[in-house]
């Protein structure tokens, strides 16, 4: 913004580029995301699924609404995927 320009405000706002790294890193998780959910045929269950950029430029992915039984079958995927990278401290011999 241009200090000397008359027809700006300092409270003027401008779109952020949807071609930045944030919205390319966003645009990125999202795909990475639905190959993902393609493989565990939930791609049509994340309807609302999508990069965005905030005001401030800032890249984020909007999962969106999704059906309560999407969001178990989403939960327990976590859990088994934690389960996969963190074995049980139990089975491992570890007293705690």
């Amino acid at each position: 913004m241009r200090e000397d320009d008359p027809t700006v405000s300092r409270d003027d706002v401008t779109a952020p580029a949807i071609d930045s790294p944030q919205w390319q890193s966003a645009r990125h998780a999202v795909a990475h995301l639905r190959e993902t959910l393609q493989l565990t045929s939930l791609e049509r269950d994340v309807p609302y699924l999508r990069a965005d950029l905030n005001a401030f430029g800032q890249g984020y992915v909007e999962l969106g609404r999704v059906a309560p039984n999407t969001a178990e079958r989403l939960a327990e995927l976590l859990r088994r995927g934690l389960a996969f990278v963190r074995p049980d401290p139990a089975e491992e011999g570890d007293p705690t």
